[in-house]
């Protein structure tokens, strides 16, 4: 533990909200002289060409979402949000930076859309000698824009994916090479229809056949650590939604569009309700499917589709109906040796951001100890 004084927060840090007009998401402009930063996950929320409206405090400062727990650095002159918004600065000694990467490392609870800076206020704040600060500071800077250039690559990888699929067929809805349509329930496996899952899995049973949820969807692949699993014979009675390696699961509810292929290690796993089994027939090769309904073209005519404000769902008969382009088999088969290409670097991005993060933490871990 370090030996640093910690002192309890509203002695460290002074909340310096208040006096600050604050601007309506509904007024906010996507461009203007002036930025907006609320407490959504985007640093930037909006514009604003109204300079009544900038924050009054001293920058650096920290902006902390009360409802969202989101923390931002901001060291340019900002106009807050309307709502949840919290700008805090140091009262003592303390590097700005140093502040709001201690508070970043919190775990602060959970209390959905409740306001959070109650829990912030209960926590202490270690104040060690301003150039330790600074040091710390610093470090996790670095460690910090290094994550941040491997997400910015997988972004320009995904979008390179998305240029090449245009490039090669062009805009799904559009359909510029006047290649063939068909729905997607007829360019599935035959007998393998467009289909969700089991409706109850019942309690988790460890070792039984696993099953792939709405939320087991993350950034395009299957999260194989946290599947639940299901009676072997509940499952067999859904062996419709049965689903083998390179077959493409689709959230149908909440998520709805998220596309995932199933890992080999999948193979023989089942579905919920809000998931649906999509097996590409013999013309249709499983990356160009994967990708053509990835494609912003083909998404927003599922989005078209959906039902439901509050709980989002779009019904198996709709998707069934999905029109898809057919282009000739070598040509899909072209696309996904690329594809592929890029989908393995891409792997190599992820695996270093894995252990950029693993770093990271340890790295936090160990600075605010006072053993860094």
């Amino acid at each position: 533990m370090s030996a640093w004084p910690f002192l309890p927060f509203d002695e460290a840090v002074v909340d310096a909200s208040g006096g600050n007009l604050k601007t309506k998401q509904n007024d906010y402009l996507e461009q203007g002289s002036f930025a907006i930063v609320d407490q959504g996950k985007a640093r930037i929320a909006g514009y604003t060409e109204d300079s009544a409206a900038l924050c009054k405090a001293e920058l650096p400062v920290v902006v902390f979402g009360d409802h969202t727990r989101c923390l931002k650095y901001v060291d340019f002159p900002f106009g807050m949000g309307a709502d949840g918004v919290k700008v805090l600065r140091p009262r003592v000694e303390l590097d700005v930076k140093f502040l709001f990467h201690y508070l970043r490392q919190l775990k602060l609870p959970d209390g959905g859309y409740d306001r959070h800076f109650k829990y912030l206020k209960r926590e202490s704040i270690p104040v060690p000698p301003l150039e330790e600060q600074r040091r710390i500071a610093a470090i996790l800077d670095q460690a910090e824009t290094l994550r941040t250039q491997r997400h910015q690559a997988l972004a320009h990888l995904d979008t390179l994916t998305q240029s090449l699929f245009l490039d090669m067929f062009g805009d799904p809805q559009a359909n510029p090479m006047s290649w063939p349509t068909r729905e997607l329930q007829e360019v599935v496996k035959p007998g393998a229809i467009v289909t969700y899952g089991i409706v109850q899995a019942g309690d988790e049973l460890p070792g039984g056949v696993p099953y792939i949820r709405t939320g087991d969807l993350v950034n395009g692949s299957i999260r194989l650590t946290e599947l639940r699993h299901t009676d072997p014979e509940l499952a067999a009675k859904f062996s419709r939604s049965r689903v083998e390696t390179n077959e493409i699961v689709m959230s149908i509810r909440a998520t709805v569009g998220t596309t995932a292929l199933v890992p080999a290690e999948l193979d023989g796993a089942n579905l919920t309700q809000g998931t649906a089994r999509i097996a590409p027939g013999e013309d249709m090769h499983f990356n160009y499917l994967l990708y053509f309904l990835r494609s912003d073209s083909t998404q927003h005519w599922i989005d078209r589709q959906v039902k439901g404000a509050t709980f989002r769902e779009i019904t198996l008969g709709r998707l069934r109906e999905l029109p898809v382009l057919v282009p000739p088999l070598s040509l899909q088969q072209t696309f996904a040796t690329r594809i592929q290409a890029i989908e393995a670097l891409k792997a190599t991005h992820r695996t270093a951001l894995a252990e950029l993060d693993a770093l990271f933490a340890s790295l936090q871990q160990r600075a605010f100890a006072g053993e860094l």
